[in-house]
């Protein structure tokens, strides 16, 4: 996640530190807390947090849970992963729901910190799940708001209550209360009430956010906060829990560059827990808040847990066991790589899925050259192709490899990556599928790889055959380059995983032959 790529950079730079320690004295403990104090207070993070913080872990990793560990650089990471669990709230918290329909959710906050945005989320989250919610339009000073909730809840399917026009015009309380009478009427579930905000926190906002708490009764009061306003959010978080309490706190615009200081001090300093963080504009990108997930995620120990529950909504199992039906029997074709990929696309962002992995921040260069739109490229490819074509790639031609690229707006040379990739893939698919290890190209054979009840000849090596074994880093992408050196090749990949190469592959003398005469026919 990007709000805590400092954070985690430094924090990951320390640890590593550490690793090469056979055993902490009170010196080294004393230089790791130090520069994870550091670390914290560049993040923004309130001083009094980083305080208590650091103090529990110094005690800890001076503590024999320590001195008995056989690696005290893993135990000081486990430490500081389980001190960061703790600030951020300890456990999950979710909704609270009415006993008695409607269940009404009020969101306050400062202007612009994407309350709107997120009523339409969590609408649209709720719906899912069953639920028929209701958007109650009471922000009635911002110009343009109501238009604006209007808009978002057309786009998150759900209803909405907005019987004043707003910019200055309406009475809010009134709005708000009579918007719960309207759900009961309609029988809407759930009641989630937009609330006006100001440009700082003053009498006149607290007050009507009190008033319309009063006139409704909540069962939850959401503060929405923008994790990007750094210190200032414990000060805010403070003034809103004085003037109007609230029962849970949402972090929005964690997909921004911000040091994310507000995520690690608003739940410790106000008791109040973290439910939910949106992750980006888009109204899907919003995720409930899980603390132990969100420390792995600063310590660059990966959320393979968030990544499973997203890919288990995507996909379906159905579909799943029918494309595992075909991979086996040899009958995957393009048409099912592009249902594929479609399916794909419904998790949301790739660079977000590749950085829940395990480690990799350290491959933050990567990840940032990661083009989003080869996916689009692709696709466009395999729908330039005949249905007979996609069933059956071996009919390319080099005319229709023209046609096809004319077609997809891409190159000849596209197109021949794209299926020479899904030749590769398909090969090493159907291995899988029979139970055996695939050879991935550039990593060299793997091991206990070939067909599966083959014998392999074992016989003393010579020292030059034991080099040229593989690595044994436990680092992947380390291990990966070095293996690509053993093999002979390249360490740096000369195209996509989508079959598109890095978009600046420069097309073989043979493809541009190949071009000149087909348009020379033309």
């Amino acid at each position: 996640m990007a709000t805590f790529g400092t954070l985690s950079d430094r924090l990951t730079e320390t640890f590593r530190n550490l690793r090469t320690k056979g055993k902490l004295t009170p010196a080294d403990v004393d230089g790791t807390v130090r520069e994870i104090r550091r670390a914290l207070l560049d993040a923004d993070v309130a001083l009094p947090v980083v305080k208590e913080f650091t103090a529990k872990v110094r005690e800890r990793a001076l503590g024999d849970e320590v001195n008995k560990a056989l690696n005290p650089a893993q135990q000081v990471v486990q430490i500081v992963n389980e001190e960061l669990v703790g600030i951020l709230g300890g456990q999950q918290r979710r909704l609270q729901f009415a006993k008695t329909p409607p269940t009404v959710i009020m969101l306050a906050g400062l202007q612009g910190s994407g309350k709107t945005t997120f009523a339409g989320k969590l609408a649209k989250m709720l719906e899912k799940d069953g639920h028929t919610p209701l958007l109650v339009a009471c922000d009635l000073q911002r110009p343009n708001a109501v238009n604006q909730l209007q808009v978002v809840a057309e786009r998150a399917g759900a209803a909405i209550y907005a019987p004043e026009p707003g910019n200055g015009v309406g009475n809010p309380v009134k709005v708000a209360k009579d918007g719960v009478e309207f759900a009961k009427q309609k029988q809407h579930d759930i009641v989630i009430i937009d609330t006006a905000g100001r440009l700082g926190v003053d009498a006149e906002l607290m007050k009507q956010a009190a008033d319309i708490r009063k006139a409704t009764d909540p069962d939850e009061v959401l503060f929405v906060i923008d994790a990007m306003i750094g210190q200032d959010a414990v000060n805010t978080a403070k003034a809103f829990q004085e003037g109007v309490d609230f029962t849970g706190v949402v972090l929005s615009k964690l997909d921004g560059d911000a040091r994310g200081g507000a995520a690690l001090s608003v739940a410790s300093v106000t008791g109040r827990p973290i439910i939910f963080a949106s992750t980006g504009e888009g109204l899907e990108d919003v995720e409930p808040f899980h603390p132990d997930r969100m420390a792995s995620r600063i310590l660059d120990l990966g959320d393979i847990l968030t990544l499973i529950e997203q890919a288990q909504s995507a996909f379906d199992e159905a579909e799943a066991a029918k494309m595992a039906e075909k991979l086996a029997t040899e009958q995957f074709t393009l048409e099912d790589f592009l249902d594929q990929m479609q399916q794909l696309k419904k998790m949301g962002s790739m660079k977000k899925m590749l950085g829940m992995l395990p480690g990799m921040g350290q491959m933050k260069q990567q990840l940032d050259d990661f083009d989003e739109r080869e996916i689009d490229r692709t696709e466009a490819i395999i729908r330039s192709m005949t249905p007979g074509e996609r069933r059956n790639p071996k009919v390319l031609n080099g005319s229709r490899r023209l046609r096809i690229a004319r077609g997809s707006g891409m190159t000849v040379t596209d197109v021949n990556q794209l299926v020479q990739r899904f030749d590769q893939a398909a090969k090493m698919m159907k291995t899988v599928a029979r139970g055996g290890m695939p050879n991935i190209p550039g990593m060299g054979p793997v091991p206990g790889g070939g067909r599966p009840g083959a014998s392999a000849k074992r016989g003393k090596q010579s020292k030059a055959q034991k080099g040229r074994q593989g690595s044994r880093s436990g680092n992947p992408a380390k291990r990966a380059a070095e293996n690509a050196g053993i093999a002979g090749t390249p360490s740096t990949p000369t195209g996509s995983g989508f079959g598109l190469g890095g978009g600046q592959a420069a097309p073989s003398e043979a493809d541009l032959a190949e071009l000149q005469k087909l348009l020379g026919k033309n």
